[in-house]
């Protein structure tokens, strides 16, 4: 496989708006079911040493994704995605937010971020489109030094070990 796949992480500051543009060596249908299904998001989803553990999930619009960010030392961090406008194999958008374990209470010190995700198919391989709106400059810089680009990096770097070892190795 390839592992050299196009990768570009922009930040905006004036318009508090991260882009993202990730590209896979797997078919549109395989990175969709990837990115919807909580079995597949648990096996990805968060950077080592973390984990992620699926609570809840609802995948379409109206419904939402509770899971946990659990670090080595088992303290979780609780989020919670809001899903609308659900395209199935082609596109979402989810309201993202920490929370409490049972999601109805939202962290406000972090706020929300809104995620706009598309799913491209170029053959075999597929580009993943994400545009990440923050509720103001500060929140977004506030991600942006957590390691938000560093932990993500790394997310979609399991994705690609994921489709490495379902497609069956290297070239």
């Amino acid at each position: 496989m390839n592992s050299a796949m196009f990768f570009d992480f922009t930040v905006d500051s004036e318009s508090a708006t991260v882009w993202v543009q990730r590209q896979f060596n797997a078919p549109s249908h395989l990175v969709w079911k990837a990115w919807t299904t909580p079995e597949l998001l648990d096996q990805w989803w968060a950077p080592r040493p973390y984990r992620t553990e699926t609570k809840e999930m609802d995948f379409r619009s109206g419904g939402f994704w509770l899971y946990g960010m659990i670090g080595p030392e088992c303290d979780t961090h609780w989020c919670r995605a809001d899903y609308s406008n659900v395209t199935p194999e082609t596109a979402y958008v989810a309201i993202d937010a920490f929370c409490d374990e049972s999601g109805d209470n939202i962290n406000h010190e972090f706020g929300q971020s809104t995620w706009n995700v598309s799913f491209d198919s170029k053959g075999d391989q597929t580009m993943v489109n994400i545009i990440i709106s923050y509720e103001s400059v500060d929140q977004m810089h506030k991600f942006i030094e957590l390691g938000f680009k560093e932990g993500f990096t790394m997310a979609l770097a399991n994705l690609d070990e994921y489709f490495e070892r379902t497609l069956g190795g290297a070239e």
